[in-house]
């Protein structure tokens, strides 16, 4: 029996722009639109009764735009949202940290001339988000004040300092959910953990740097993008750059690689983990979260086989269970955790491990 169509409602106050989205989504025999509005408003009197597979919407709208849209749908009738819009791109890469906040999963970027043939190349990519989308499990979100907390403080803990035969790097892989999964685990680090970390998280070109600094807020660690040649050291988080893969040597040395992508990703989360594998064996702690496909379970693999502590998110936390369900099936993944529990396990590992 076939599968019913991926209902989607589109959200566009460009009467020009929702005709060709139309268009384009209409070319599916797997998309059916089941509604669309002109601004937030009427999208969120709408949504609720049409309870659509995934919402696509723009950002700039009159009455209500679509991060207030994203807040309200998420606290009162959860659904997968799209933000497709060249706004998020022409505005600081922080409103893209926002609307993943509220509970956006993912953003599209709308081609920056507004044509028909440049929304055409875009089709099949739009259309592919769609389709992981319409997978994904979302929870509520009730709507919270927009504050802005300071830096939490040092947390003292009485962790080890790094010696010969303990673990030495922390690494963590992550997709679509993970800005969220990363802030929960990053978020339980104390500013004294012994070894640097090092993530790899697969997000739309141009958005990377909010990302970091959102961490770098929410987190007790210094939380920055990693250097072509730097010395990675204990107390810092370093994400992985945007269109490279990032590589760690034996000598705790960072450095670029501008190779294909691996699995269409660049930065791949399995090259990392390979890199680490290879440098520091059973000395590398890696966890791999939420996200789609299965990039980093090999590499996770590969990090558990030189008796390395490998750790994958469980089903019931992730917002999509691919990668780790992937590296689950492999056997790589001594621990499956839900993401609340990922953070307290490695710091208890580390305890353990100098008794």
């Amino acid at each position: 029996m076939a599968s019913s169509p991926i209902k989607v409602f589109l959200v566009e106050d460009s009467p020009v722009a929702l005709k060709i989205l139309e268009n384009l989504l209409a070319e599916s025999s797997d998309i059916e639109i089941s509604g669309t509005a002109r601004n937030g408003l009427e999208a969120l009197e709408r949504i609720p009764k049409i309870k659509p597979d995934v919402i696509c919407t723009d950002l700039l709208m009159g009455k209500m735009d679509g991060l207030e849209l994203t807040q309200q749908i998420m606290a009162k009738c959860p659904t997968p949202i799209l933000i497709v819009s060249q706004a998020v791109e022409s505005h600081t890469s922080d409103m893209a940290v926002r609307l993943l906040k509220a509970g956006a999963v993912d953003i599209f970027a709308k081609p920056k001339s507004g044509l028909q043939e440049d929304y055409k190349q875009a089709q099949v990519a739009l259309i592919s988000k769609i389709k992981v989308l319409s997978g994904v499990k979302v929870f509520t979100k009730p709507i919270k004040p927009a504050l802005v907390y300071p830096k939490p403080p040092q947390v003292a803990q009485s962790l080890p300092a790094t010696i010969p035969g303990a673990y030495k790097i922390l690494a963590i892989g992550a997709s679509t959910g993970g800005p969220q999964a990363l802030q929960k685990v990053l978020g339980q680090l104390p500013a004294n953990f012994p070894m640097p970390v090092v993530c790899i998280q697969h997000i739309s070109e141009g958005f990377l740097l909010g990302l970091v600094n959102w961490m770098d807020v929410e987190c007790a660690l210094t939380v920055k993008i990693a250097e072509d040649r730097e010395l990675l050291q204990p107390g810092f988080v370093y994400f992985a750059p945007e269109q490279h893969h990032l590589m760690v040597d034996d000598r705790g040395r960072c450095f670029y690689s501008a190779a294909a992508p691996v699995g269409g990703h660049r930065p791949s989360i399995g090259t990392t983990f390979e890199s680490l594998a290879s440098a520091y064996g059973k000395g590398t702690i890696a966890a791999l979260l939420t996200g789609m496909g299965r990039d980093g379970a090999e590499g996770l693999h590969a990090i558990a086989q030189k008796g390395g502590l490998t750790i994958a998110q469980d089903e019931a936390s992730s917002i999509i269970y691919g990668m780790p369900h992937e590296a689950a099936k492999l056997g790589a993944a001594r621990k499956i955790l839900d993401i609340d529990a990922i953070a307290p396990f490695i710091l208890k590992s580390l305890s353990d491990r100098h008794l």
